[in-house]
């Protein structure tokens, strides 16, 4: 049978568009760091996000002075903003580790465009996680008694309390993200360095640089290392969030208690990561001109592993309200009947619509390649997930099993003014990424070009 010619295969949209060199690729890139004029608007976008961390600082500042009385925890509900904001920015540093370390041993090439910025996402969103543990101690400035340090006091952390499970879950996932995310930009600092005009951006970039000069034996030990880097980082996808979710299985409070958590939380971690991803993407993509390099075909993926973890998202739902009812337990009966009938029930039905309904929309094609519609989609799919984990902890919580213990949880001004806070933490940081750093990998771009191919046979 004669082979199907070109004509009738299936197109692919293009990972890079056609007309680039290596050259080409290097100014472009390299220009928005070196060359390009600093604009107003990112000077009006850095200087909101600053604002709003200068009100952070001062939140966390009468935080120390007052306790986290300020806050609106209480009794029945001792988890409030703190642990919902926790679990919601690490599920949001997830998507960056799958496409720089899983997408990067399965060899997909349209990760390029994408993983240098998702990697520093992932940096930023495990920093503004990490803040909200600490500052929900109570007494934030002993939070290195949780390690296993020598001491006099002989003290030692109590390794059956999820708080310590979490401080090694995300020490560990710090560390190897920071480790992954600098060992791919030594290429990459080497060119601004060699490329720099200014002699302190030449020093400063030559001191990241490790001394980088391109040789054969650099590339081989880079390449090295970096595949041992992903193959460490690929297991954090699974694990992280999974010691997260043991955080609420391993209580008997109804909506915890379940097995299904596990797979569940890294779904919903990897479905609000890669909303992250698109809500950063999009306006680079407009704001500095890549729409060669971020195509239609990285959008239009990213939508792909939405829609696919948002469905698996949606069995969870499906098997926590069919368990809720079929194990004939009265306590998860009734915690269906809460969160549908009770004081949160809007909350809950914002959640379902935002998280399982409106994303259906990303079938279509035409809304998976539209840059609008994908940023909109995005954000509704981010105010569900944290929606999500505002219903686990707060409705699982607000009615006890004692009629006597029910309460109500009203978060004050001072957990928003936090949460927020962390928002403009997490935006300053990318602003300042895109400004010192290549938002997207100089040298792994030029590895898509056809004459890279000829070259490496």
């Amino acid at each position: 049978m004669d082979r199907p010619s070109e004509e009738i295969l299936p197109q692919q949209p293009p990972v890079i568009e056609p007309g680039y060199t290596f050259a080409t690729i290097t100014d472009k890139i390299s220009s928005i760091v070196l060359t390009r004029p600093v604009s107003n608007g990112w000077l009006i976008g850095f200087g909101i996000s600053f604002l709003i961390v200068m009100v952070f600082l001062y939140a966390v500042g009468y935080l120390f002075v007052r306790g986290v009385g300020i806050w609106g925890v209480n009794i029945p509900v001792g988890w409030g903003f703190a642990i919902v904001n926790f679990v919601w920015w690490i599920g949001i540093g997830h998507a960056g580790t799958l496409i720089s370390a899983i997408l990067l041993l399965l060899r997909q090439a349209w990760r390029n465009s994408i993983n240098r910025f998702a990697e520093a996402m992932t940096i930023f969103a495990v920093a503004c996680a990490g803040m909200f543990p600490l500052l929900h101690l109570g007494r934030p400035w002993l939070f290195y008694w949780l390690f296993p340090y020598p001491n006099t006091m002989k003290y030692w952390p109590q390794f059956r309390s999820p708080l310590v499970w979490d401080v090694f879950a995300v020490s560990t996932y710090a560390t190897t993200s920071l480790l992954f995310w600098f060992v791919g930009l030594i290429p990459d600092l080497a060119t601004l360095r060699d490329r720099a005009e200014n002699r302190a951006a030449q020093i400063v970039y030559g001191i990241l640089a490790m001394g980088w000069r391109g040789s054969a034996r650099h590339w081989s030990r880079y390449e090295t290392a970096y595949l041992l880097l992903a193959g460490l980082a690929t297991p954090l996808v699974l694990s992280v969030h999974t010691v997260v979710s043991f955080d609420f299985a391993i209580g008997i409070v109804p909506g915890w208690h379940t097995t299904i958590f596990p797979p569940y939380f890294v779904a919903g971690a990897i479905y609000s990561g890669f909303a992250m991803v698109l809500i950063l993407a999009i306006p680079i993509r407009r704001f500095y001109g890549l729409e060669d390099f971020i195509t239609e075909r990285h959008l239009e993926n990213s939508a792909k592993v939405m829609l696919a973890t948002g469905l698996i998202v949606a069995y969870g739902y499906g098997m926590e309200a069919f368990m809720g009812w079929y194990s004939g337990n009265r306590y998860d009966s009734f915690l269906l009947w809460n969160r549908l009938h009770g004081p949160y029930h809007v909350w809950y039905l914002l959640l379902l619509a935002a998280n399982i309904f409106i994303p259906q929309v990303l079938w279509i094609r035409k809304l998976r390649t539209n840059p609008l519609a994908l940023f909109l989609i995005s954000g509704v799919i981010l105010t569900g997930m944290w929606l999500e984990r505002f219903i686990i902890v707060v409705v699982s919580l607000h009615r006890d099993f004692l009629d006597s213990s029910w309460g109500m949880y009203y978060p004050t001004r001072w957990d928003w003014v936090t949460y927020i806070g962390t928002l403009g933490f997490f935006t300053a940081c990318m602003f300042l990424f895109l400004r010192l750093l290549p938002g997207i990998s100089i040298f792994e771009m030029r590895t898509l070009l056809p004459e890279a191919e000829v070259k490496s046979r």
